[in-house]
């Protein structure tokens, strides 16, 4: 009477009911939880094994034998080995039948699937002895090493996959399109077997050498295999040599015809003209030393003839315009004002030549006849419809003694509240003849503050003005010139 009033009491409490419930359910989650890991309070047996390498094996992976899970792995963890190497060990959960596992078993990690997923495989020995519970087994037991897919794969080398690619080409080519012929030499086929087949039992009789035969076939492909290429490249080659020969196929017919009479004749007059044959090799041998130094030239002399093929054709008409036009210039020379003219002239080239030697670099180098007509014509560039503007502006000249604005009794170099040194370099460098460095110094002399500097600046300023980027500065004997 009593237990039957408890029960009945339980199930009349909706809260009780509730909390049992939920037990059961957690109990349930958990249980489902640790399902992969081994149930609790179910007997086990620890081992831990040693592998060179446990790439893509995670922990919860299976452990089998013979195919049959028989535990999982519970823990990976890296070792460090007495040579210093690193192998990984793996902690091992199996099933307490398993134990103990004979001393001369062995293992191995495999791939599960082609994803990457694996296990651990247990090879089981047949030794009486075992290995104790928590044991360790060496590395030497991770045998045989495993072969990864990646190492299948990497097989294929990039020459091997471009041949498969093309190879799938090629037969796809060959047989798009070609089903009714594949079925009508399928349809044949019988009836070329039934005479193959005594054609084929001759061949493979031991009187007929076939074994040898393929033997010295291989060694021979063995040897040519080296020069494959250059054999391929070779009848390749001979296609284009047939081809151009069948061109003129008739000039080789006559050629061949015509060369026994030739050999006649050549037969009786060389003889005859060996003396000829001695000359002519002596004066090539003689020509030897000429033709070597004028060979580096042979390209300039080849685009003369052949630009001065077309000018020859035109040179009658010149030449007959050279009898007129030198009287003209006789006529001319004759002149006693001309002559006067051309005296002028040489001395006014004489009086300029030396000016305009340092004037040039100024402007081919430097650029700077092109920079003042530039900064002149834009000091007034800029105005509105009143008028024009100056586009600089007059400082007040430093404070101090010896100062630009007034006399001085020596350069400027310090002094004052304003600290003036002077500035001035009233010939600079232009890449002129005989100035050193060759710079274009006027407008890139850096500013050195606190001294004075008079003169040339120290270093070389380059080549580089504004709008003139790294000209050439002339050479030593372009300057002298």
């Amino acid at each position: 009477m009593r237990s039957r009033a408890v029960g009945g009491r339980l199930a009349a409490s909706p809260t009780m009911v509730g909390a049992v419930t939920v037990m059961v359910i957690i109990l349930a989650v958990f249980l489902a939880y640790n399902a992969n890991t081994g149930l609790p309070f179910v007997p086990t047996y620890r081992l831990s094994v040693l592998v060179p390498n446990a790439e893509s094996l995670v922990e919860g992976n299976e452990v089998r034998i013979g195919g049959v899970r028989v535990g999982l792995v519970e823990q990976i963890e890296p070792v460090q080995q007495e040579d210093g190497s690193a192998v990984a060990q793996l902690d091992l959960k199996l099933d307490s039948d398993v134990d103990p596992l004979p001393v001369d078993s062995t293992l191995i990690v495999r791939a599960r699937s082609a994803l990457g997923l694996k296990y651990l495989e247990i090879n089981k020995g047949s030794s009486s002895e075992g290995y104790e519970q928590g044991s360790v087994l060496p590395l030497n037991k991770a045998t045989p090493e495993p072969v990864e897919i990646d190492q299948v794969l990497n097989t294929f080398d990039e020459p091997t996959r471009v041949s498969i690619r093309e190879n799938l080409v090629e037969f796809g080519d060959a047989l798009a399109g070609r089903g009714p012929d594949l079925n009508a030499a399928l349809g044949r086929l019988p009836g070329v077997l039934e005479h193959l087949e005594p054609v084929m039992r001759n061949i493979g009789a031991p009187a007929t050498g076939l074994e040898r035969f393929i033997t010295a076939s291989a060694d021979a492909a063995a040897e040519v295999a080296p020069v494959a290429e250059i054999q391929g490249q070779l009848f390749v080659s001979l296609d284009t040599t047939f081809t151009a020969l069948a061109g003129v196929a008739p000039s080789i017919e006559e050629t061949i015809v015509e060369t026994p009479p030739t050999f006649d004749t050549a037969t009786r007059a060389l003889p005859v003209i060996r003396p000829f044959l001695d000359h002519s090799a002596t004066l090539f041998t003689e020509f030897q030393p000429g033709v070597r130094a004028i060979s580096r030239y042979a390209p300039t002399i080849a685009d003369s003839l052949e630009l001065g093929t077309p000018v020859l054709r035109d040179a009658p008409i010149l030449n007959r315009e050279l009898p007129p036009t030198a009287a003209a210039l006789a006529r001319f020379n004759d002149n006693a004002a001309v002559r006067d003219g051309l005296d002028r002239l040489i001395q006014t080239t004489d009086i300029l030549g030396p000016a305009i030697r340092f004037i040039a670099p100024a402007q081919t180098v430097c650029n700077y006849g092109t920079l003042l007509a530039r900064n002149v014509a834009s000091l007034f560039s800029q105005g509105a419809d009143g008028g024009k503007w100056q586009r600089f502006t007059v400082f007040d000249p430093p404070e101090g003694p010896n100062n630009e604005g007034s006399q001085a009794a020596a350069p400027a170099s310090g002094g004052g509240e304003i600290t003036n040194f002077l500035h001035a370099n009233p010939y600079p460098n232009t890449a002129s003849p005989g100035q050193k460095p060759i710079e274009c110094e006027a407008g890139n002399e850096p500013y050195l503050t606190g001294r004075q500097v008079i003169g040339n600046v120290p270093g070389d300023q380059g080549t580089s003005t504004d709008a003139q980027r790294g000209a050439e500065a002339p050479s030593d004997e372009e300057a002298a010139e």
